[in-house]
């Protein structure tokens, strides 16, 4: 099924670079019309909030209908969200107007995730994650660029007409897709039938509960660094804004390579292990070049924990694909989807009150280095229990 895995792949990278295309050029609308950070920061909460507020009904539209099908409708609405958000004016509007589209993102990505084994499954799981992955930082990367030239070239309606189009580009792939039947379709217990059911098995199974609770902590404090780096580029490293800009990419372009070299070296029986691993390595590349204030060090390790956080991210999608009942499947990653979404809220409110107390170096360092020790911590108590076969999984 390599044509549909590739149809996947592409709406996926299309999807994120969508997010970011309506992103950019809205947040520098409601700058420009309220010159108010307050009301920028509201309008990346109404975006990325309804992953958390909608985790249980999206996972089970995700589980109980096609995911084509529910991929298909959001991504209609978003592009009606889009054209409207195009000629609507006034502040609170537009704030609506974006939460509507970031309740179509949380009810898409569980779609997209439940998909993944039903293209891919005489693929490894883990090859196919990281072309998934891959292909969303491509998104993530281009789409700012990409809102940022078009709002400057014609303000907000340019951009969002374009972005409405992205979205009729992955409905179209949704109605195309084939996929497998699912490999655990039937009747289920009557409380895999809950919202909830996701989040359960997240927790009771106890490896995943253990990347969880340790991915809890490390985002918790390593998205606090988003506020922080700015300062530490400029400030500490004397680089410039456009010493900033590399630094950040030598990050993302780490993250685009250990997606897609890292993860196919791993048996699937160390995942759990590989993700904390590389939980470690990721802090460790952002800790560490706060530690020796040398441009070209801070490069090379920013490189190096990009490529861990990329292979973190495939490994932990595995886990779940993996570990969890496909018919589970939309509702599991929903609840990963909220757990993340609510950490790195929590941190870049936290990450600006810490920079503050402690300065950029400082906040830099502890949300680099509490990940570590997290991890080395998990590594060391729990390393038996981390190879164990999955019992719950499709593959169990």
């Amino acid at each position: 099924m390599g044509r549909d895995l590739n149809l996947l792949v592409g709406a996926v990278g299309l999807s994120a670079l969508g997010d970011w295309l309506a992103l950019v050029p809205l947040a520098l609308e409601l700058q420009e019309t309220t010159e108010s950070g307050i009301v920028v920061a509201l309008l990346f909460v109404a975006v990325w909030s309804p992953a958390i507020l909608f985790a249980g009904p999206a996972g089970l539209l995700a589980d109980h209908y096609d995911p084509r099908r529910v991929l298909l409708v959001t991504s209609l609405a978003q592009a009606v969200v889009a054209v409207g958000l195009a000629f609507v004016g006034g502040t609170a509007a537009m704030l609506v107007l974006a939460a509507l589209l970031g309740t179509g993102f949380a009810l898409g990505q569980p779609a997209e995730f439940a998909l993944v084994p039903r293209v891919a499954r005489k693929a490894r799981l883990a090859v196919a994650n990281g072309r998934i992955e891959t292909a969303r930082y491509i998104g993530f990367t281009v789409g700012p660029l990409a809102g940022g030239v078009l709002a400057a070239a014609g303000g907000l309606r340019i951009a969002m007409l374009v972005n409405a189009l992205t979205f009729l580009v992955v409905g179209v792939a949704a109605v195309v897709v084939r996929v497998s039947p699912r490999a655990d379709a039937g009747e289920h217990d009557t409380r895999e039938k809950r919202a909830l059911a996701g989040a359960a098995y997240l927790g009771q199974d106890r490896v995943l509960a253990i990347v969880m609770a340790v991915g809890f902590v490390s985002l918790l404090f390593m998205t606090a660094s988003a506020t922080a780096e700015v300062f530490f580029a400029k400030d500490y490293l004397d680089i410039g804004d456009i010493g900033y800009g590399a630094l950040i990419a030598s990050w993302t372009l780490g993250m685009a390579l250990g997606a897609t070299f890292v993860p196919r070296h791993v048996a699937t029986g160390m995942l759990a292990m590989a993700a904390l691993v590389a939980i470690v390595v990721q802090g460790f590349g952002l800790a560490a070049p706060t530690l020796w204030l040398v441009p070209a060090f801070a490069f090379a390790l920013y490189l190096v924990g990009g490529l861990a956080h990329g292979a973190k991210n495939v490994f932990v999608r595995t886990l779940i694909h993996e570990r969890v009942p496909e018919h589970v499947h939309g509702r599991a990653y929903a609840a990963y989807n909220a757990l993340r979404n609510g950490a790195e809220l929590v941190a870049l409110i936290g990450g600006g009150l810490l920079v503050a107390a402690l300065g950029a170096r400082w906040t830099l360092f502890f949300a680099g280095a509490i990940p570590v020790t997290a991890g080395l911590v998990a590594i060391a108590v729990t390393r038996r229990r981390l190879v164990e076969p999955a019992t719950s999984g499709a593959s169990a």
